[in-house]
This record gives C-alpha cells, structure tokens and sequence, in this order.
C-alpha cells in the first residue's frame, strides 16, 4: 500500500492550500492528503474546498473541529472546538460533496476536544464515534491522547480507519506498537523537515568557516553512500522529452501540408 503524503501549508488561504497541494500531487505517483483546517469558512466554503481538491488531483482532505476564527496550531495553548452539531455539519458538508464528484476521494476528521478547555476523553470519544457514525466521514484521528490507554478506549470505540498524533505521549510509537493497539495508520509529521533542516545547517555552517572545501569534504563523505537527486522522470518534462519533442515537431517529414 502506497504511503500518502500529508501537505500541510500553514495558515495560507483555501486558494493557496489546493494550489500547493495540487502542484504536489502532480510531482509524485502516490496519494496526497490535504490539510483543510476548518474548510475555510461556513458550509458553502467546505464544498468549495471539496470540489477544488477533487479538481486539482489531491486524494483526500482533513477537516478539523476547531471554531474558524481563532483556529490554532496543533498543541498551542487556547484550542477550542465547536459546538457537536457545528462539526457534524462541516464534516457531513464535505462527505456529501465528495460523493457527488468522486466517492473514492477521502474524507479525514480530525478531533481537538481533548485539549480544549474542559476537554475530556468521553467528550472526544464521543465527537469520533459521530463524525464517523453520524457525519460518515472516511477516518478520524485523534489529535492529543494523553496516555496509551486513552488511544486504546478511542480505538475500541470507534469503526473504520483510524488514526492519532502524538499529542501528549511525550514521544511517537513505532509501527508494531500501532498495530498492537489495533491501529494501522501511523501518524509521522515533520520527520523530513528536521533532517533536512539539520543537514542544511551543519552544510552551511561548515561552509561559512571553511568555504568549498566544506562542499569537498561533503562529496568526500558521500562516495561510497549514494543518494537520490531530485531528477525529473523520463516520462516527465525531462531532456530527452523535449528533445523528441523539438524534433517531432520540427522535423519536415511531420508537417502538415
């Protein structure tokens, strides 16, 4: 099974969230899941946000039950949820839209009960079982356990996919600990960024104490450890394409007279 990418781009407009997620979605042969935030506004603007992700080619969105103004970052201080039926509306919006263009595009409701002010596990339980019962959304996660056992009581709850971030765990459970929880879907987010983010500084600063030969010292390390370069696929908009393309086009015998 192909391993989705989750494209999460901040606090940018529903506009800009499809535009990025469908450029990726382009670029690469396995499913992308939308961060939806809120929907982007009130009904009208969920089915919107369906529609276009359904347009751009992206696999599946998350919508999560945070009020939409004042929505906050996961794990920030302040989280509020709406009102049940608020959320039910909005998740049940976006299942029926997708349904209308394309059943097989997935709909994800994430729950922030837990963290928010008075939250509590029975409510968050609770939100879960109707987003998915009632809303008949494709999976729900949980967006901030506190112990394992939390995860274990939401997982024995609630039917279909299912899924939860790290939230107060205080560190992430390997693949076998989901699966010995009855999970299987595993929530990684930000892995690649660190990594890259650290190799990029311990680059850079190298290179600012030592010039090119930081690049050298580099390449040096790398001979016997190859990596993959961003290359565009042959069946992509590559050189040979266009040249092919270039002598398709120009050749003589080609022309239409």
């Amino acid at each position: 099974m192909p391993i989705p990418v989750f494209a999460d781009v901040g606090t940018a407009t529903m506009t800009e969230c499809v535009t990025i997620a469908g450029w990726i979605a382009d670029s690469v042969s396995i499913p992308v899941i939308m961060d939806g935030d809120t929907g982007h506004g009130g009904i009208m603007a969920v089915r919107r946000t369906v529609r276009e992700c359904i347009r751009t080619g992206v696999a599946g969105i998350r919508i999560d039950d945070q009020p939409i103004e004042g929505k906050r970052k996961t794990q920030s201080a302040g989280v509020e949820v709406v009102p049940l039926d608020q959320a039910i509306a909005r998740d049940r919006a976006a299942v029926d839209m997708k349904n209308e263009l394309d059943p097989n595009f997935v709909v994800m409701a994430q729950c922030y009960a837990r963290d928010a002010s008075d939250g509590t596990l029975e409510d968050t339980i609770q939100r879960l079982r109707a987003y998915r019962d009632e809303a008949g959304v494709d999976w729900v996660q949980f967006e901030s356990p506190h112990s394992i056992d939390e995860i274990r009581a939401a997982r024995a709850a609630v039917t279909g996919p299912f899924s939860f971030m790290k939230g107060k765990l205080g560190r992430y459970l390997d693949v076998d600990e989901h699966l010995a929880l009855g999970v299987t879907i595993a929530w990684y987010p930000g892995f690649t960024h660190h990594v890259t983010w650290a190799a990029l500084w311990d680059f850079m600063t190298a290179f600012q104490s030592g010039g090119v030969k930081a690049w050298d010292t580099f390449v040096e390390s790398r001979r016997d450890r190859p990596y993959p370069a961003p290359e565009v696929p042959e069946d992509g908009e590559s050189g040979r394409s266009s040249k092919a393309l270039e002598q398709r086009y120009s050749s003589s015998g080609d022309r239409r007279g």
